[in-house]
């Protein structure tokens, strides 16, 4: 790798701690983008798993259900990415893929990602709010896996403002957990804007949001949350 690719990346992993999110682009080629997106619009979407409507499509348990997509994912670009963030020691916890069609009017309010998926529901000293959501167990954890805990998003469209980009409140990762409502107290939104092609490294804790889409384009994005915890006894990750 060169000198100019690892500072980069050492870059990316500082602005991820500090700022609670990086953007790097040019990570998938558009042949390999390509590539994705037809296997994509190739699987069985009959699933149950699978959910289609006007404003979205999204496929949850994704590499569970699409495993032979695990190739084009993980690339070698995409693993030293990986590596430069966590470490060797990592692992995928969950996966889903969104397509948010061009017309689409779906929005998402500001809100930190306070759960994690696990395969059974099993009582543990500070895991709470236990929920089951589209066939999966969901509970908050103790607050210091979700801090460790970090994702990956893979942009399969140029993502804008105007077609549903993620506005993030930088740092706001670093001040626990709070109510939305309490934003003006917390800086003044972004947007991450991301390439085709492009990832976007984000904190759980990060607090984030997603606008409707005005401009009528398409936005895809591979949803990655990885982790690097072991969780108490006879509890398991629903996809690690």
């Amino acid at each position: 790798m060169l000198n100019s690719e690892l500072t980069q990346l050492a870059e990316a992993k500082s602005q991820a701690a500090k700022q609670g999110f990086s953007i790097i682009n040019n990570i998938y080629s558009p042949d390999k983008v390509e590539a994705l997106c037809s296997a994509i619009d190739n699987l069985n979407t009959s699933n149950p798993l699978f959910r289609k409507s006007k404003d979205l499509f999204a496929i949850r348990q994704f590499m569970k259900e699409a495993p032979e997509l695990k190739p084009l994912i993980f690339t070698p670009e995409l693993e030293q990415v990986i590596r430069s963030v966590s470490g060797d020691n990592c692992f995928l916890v969950k996966s889903i893929y969104f397509d948010k069609p061009p017309q689409s009017n779906w929005f998402v309010a500001y809100h930190q990602d306070l759960t994690i998926s696990v395969k059974e529901k099993i009582a543990a000293d500070g895991f709470e709010n236990w929920t089951v959501k589209h066939q999966q167990f969901a509970v908050q954890p103790p607050l210091a896996i979700l801090e460790d805990n970090f994702t990956i998003r893979i942009h399969l469209d140029d993502t804008t403002a105007a077609n549903g980009a993620l506005k993030v409140i930088p740092e706001s990762h670093l001040k626990g957990i709070y109510r939305p409502e309490t934003l003006a107290k917390n800086g003044e939104p972004i947007y991450c804007e991301v390439n085709r092609g492009g990832i976007m490294i984000m904190k759980p804790l990060l607090m984030h949001a997603s606008d409707r889409t005005i401009n009528e384009q398409r936005r895809r994005v591979i949803h990655l949350e990885f982790s690097r915890t072991n969780l108490p006894k006879g509890m398991v990750w629903a996809e690690a």
